[in-house]
């Protein structure tokens, strides 16, 4: 999960943590809006907008094997309770279109509350399966990608000794770095195709994740 920022074009992953740092969602969820969040189908319809950008209750029922009735309903509830918006630029009347608005889950201070556990947990697995998915499908065909995609990614770790301090000095770089390109890509100009367009000079555009995690290890004795 992730305490993501919402840009202009686009919404990043959920975000989980503690304190304001850059780049962190500036609206984060109480506990009735996340036990609403910790719907399966919810969360497989919100990451499901995260990875395409943009969608329409009719793509997600055939995606994830629903009815448009059942898409419909649970969009008017995540919509309710701001995770997803209308995308007013697409779509031609006659159905709506929807994108995702990136929000930061504050785990520490839900969880003083036994009864907000089981949702946590359920985000906190939900999005740990998630993340093991999409790097095992680029993984998975990497060897054969586009060279300029593969030089482009990176899938790397560090485990270092540290103070807090250290650690939280480290996380307000990263975020910082983040948020200055989604303030750049915020005024790039969008592609035609948010999955994969061209910008105006040719280049092409793809879905790109980025996750980041910085926490102490537990380690077994």
């Amino acid at each position: 999960m992730a305490d993501g920022k919402t840009s202009a074009h686009d919404s990043p992953d959920p975000v989980v943590g503690k304190d304001a740092m850059p780049g962190v969602a500036s609206r984060a969820l109480d506990a009735r809006a996340m036990k609403a969040f910790a719907h399966p189908l919810r969360m497989a319809m919100y990451s499901y907008l995260t990875d395409r950008g943009t969608a329409t209750a009719t793509s997600m029922a055939q995606h994830l094997n629903e009815s448009t009735g059942q898409t419909s309903y649970h969009l008017r509830q995540l919509e309710k309770h701001g995770f997803v918006e209308e995308d007013t630029g697409r779509g031609s009347g006659r159905e709506r279109w929807w994108k995702p608005v990136g929000f930061a889950v504050p785990t520490y201070e839900l969880s003083q509350d036994e009864s907000n556990r089981p949702a946590i947990q359920a985000l906190f697995q939900t999005t740990l399966n998630q993340r093991a998915q999409a790097l095992g499908r680029w993984l998975s065909v990497e060897n054969h990608a586009d060279p300029e995609w593969v030089r482009a990614s990176i899938d790397s770790s560090s485990t270092r000794t540290m103070t807090a301090r250290q650690a939280r000095a480290l996380s307000e770089e990263l975020m910082s770095v983040i948020e200055r390109h989604e303030k750049a890509l915020d005024h790039a100009e969008p592609a035609p195709d948010a999955r994969s367009g061209q910008t105006a000079d040719g280049e092409e555009t793809r879905r790109v994740r980025l996750y980041l995690s910085v926490f102490p290890l537990v380690i077994a004795d």
